[in-house]
């Protein structure tokens, strides 16, 4: 009686798994965000003695290339990295935003 009940669970365990399995290959693949590396990105003044603007862009992109980052993404860390006259600038132009 025990030998049957076994093979009921067991069967009843695969078939479960089986469940399991096709829900999880139904579903987007997550992507993991590695939102850690904007503190690479350095910070854009404006300012003649600051990091020149494509240094500034290469840190995004390749930051964004590991941290799998989207577009907007990035488009929203450069804007937080703004500061001083550029941050000025962004802020006075309506179109850019």
């Amino acid at each position: 009686m025990t030998d049957v009940r076994l093979q009921a669970e067991l069967a009843e365990s695969k078939a479960e798994i089986q469940r399991l399995r096709e829900r999880m290959s139904l579903r987007t693949p997550t992507v993991h965000k590695e939102l850690s590396l904007i503190s690479l990105v350095p910070k854009l003044s404006g300012l003649e003695s600051a990091v020149p603007l494509e240094k500034f862009f290469a840190s995004i992109e390749g930051s964004a290339q590991i941290g799998r980052w989207e577009q907007a993404d990035k488009l929203r860390i450069a804007v937080l990295k703004l500061t001083y006259s550029a941050k000025m600038f962004y802020n006075g132009c309506p179109e850019l935003q």
